[in-house]
């Protein structure tokens, strides 16, 4: 319903029923009906859209010099939606009236860290090859296969979610798809606490074993590894935050304390993912493995399936075990 803007003399929170609001503006209606209860702020989002944009073209580069292509189209895709969730918010910030814009960024940035995990998943693999296949519980591509496909899932659940919030023409439909979001995000979470304790319980394995072994036997390439794991676990903890904080938010709907308070949503929501990019941009696998990423035996765990593997560094030394 198109407004007549006459009538907005007097208007207030109890007398705006009768009009769309996607056709009103901060100098005509009440923050009250926004999609959110605030006015987006446009230094910060912007500073976010900036920071993935800048990040996209790194991995960009990155991605194609190294042909890292799993992990290159994990990272280009969750950057993406990243830089598309806030370039909403950003429009948002002009008009938090307008409900595309919302949508966008509901979906974008709900679904975006589905993306960053994968390409964390990915890493493990190598990981384990690196230090040896006896200390892991499962073999290195298991690791792989069963997270991904859990990432798979938890993608779907909030994507299927976010399309029901958006099509709703009930607010009972719209609820349906909020809890389906809700079910996403609570599975990335599981999933996300299995692999950190199978992580744990890997690296417990290889600390008992280093008297027995070193793990490592290219002593100028250990810091430069041991950086690359460390800024893999802080951006599993960093994204592992986030999903928690979006699990909660979500709980009490687009309408609810949380989902209505900005501060929190930049600490807990922008921040994490803006620091777990950073990781993941820092300890680029490429500048670690180099082209070796996509070698078959990395996966495998050496030639001929005798266990044997060596993966060739970026500085061109090697990690042997």
């Amino acid at each position: 319903m198109s407004l007549n803007l006459t009538s907005f003399g007097n208007l207030t929170a109890g007398n705006l029923t009768d009009f769309d609001i996607n056709d009103c503006t901060l100098s005509l209606c009440p923050i009250a009906y926004a999609q959110i209860q605030y006015d987006p702020s446009l230094g910060g989002n912007t500073l976010y859209l900036a920071i993935f944009a800048i990040l996209l073209f790194v991995h960009i580069f990155l991605g194609i010099r190294y042909r890292t292509w799993g992990f290159f189209g994990s990272m280009v895709g969750g950057l993406l939606l990243e830089i598309i969730g806030y370039a909403a918010r950003v429009q948002m910030h002009f008009n938090p009236f307008l409900s595309n814009p919302f949508l966008i960024y509901i979906i974008c940035l709900t679904i975006a860290p589905v993306f960053l995990t994968a390409a964390i998943y990915l890493c493990l693999a190598r990981i384990i090859v690196v230090y040896g296949k006896q200390y892991a519980r499962f073999a290195p591509r298991t690791y792989t296969i069963v997270f991904i496909c859990c990432d798979i899932f938890s993608l779907v659940l909030q994507a299927t979610g976010g399309g029901m919030a958006d099509t709703s023409n009930t607010p009972s439909q719209g609820q349906t798809g909020i809890n389906i979001m809700i079910a996403g995000l609570s599975f990335q979470v599981a999933s996300l606490t299995l692999f950190a304790l199978l992580c744990a319980d890997f690296a417990w394995n290889v600390r008992r074993a280093r008297n027995v072994r070193t793990p490592l036997q290219v002593s100028s390439s250990r810091a430069k590894f041991h950086g690359f794991l460390y800024a893999l676990g802080l951006a599993t903890l960093t994204i592992y935050t986030r999903s928690c904080f979006r699990v909660a938010e979500l709980q009490g709907g687009f309408g609810g304390k949380l989902a209505n308070e900005e501060v929190p949503f930049m600490i807990l929501e922008g921040a994490m993912v803006v620091t777990a990019s950073i990781c993941l941009t820092a300890a680029h696998p490429g500048l670690i493995f180099g082209k070796s990423w996509g070698a078959a035996n990395i996966i495998n765990g050496g030639n001929g399936g005798n266990g044997e593997a060596k993966l060739e560094l970026g500085d061109g030394s090697n990690f042997r075990r």
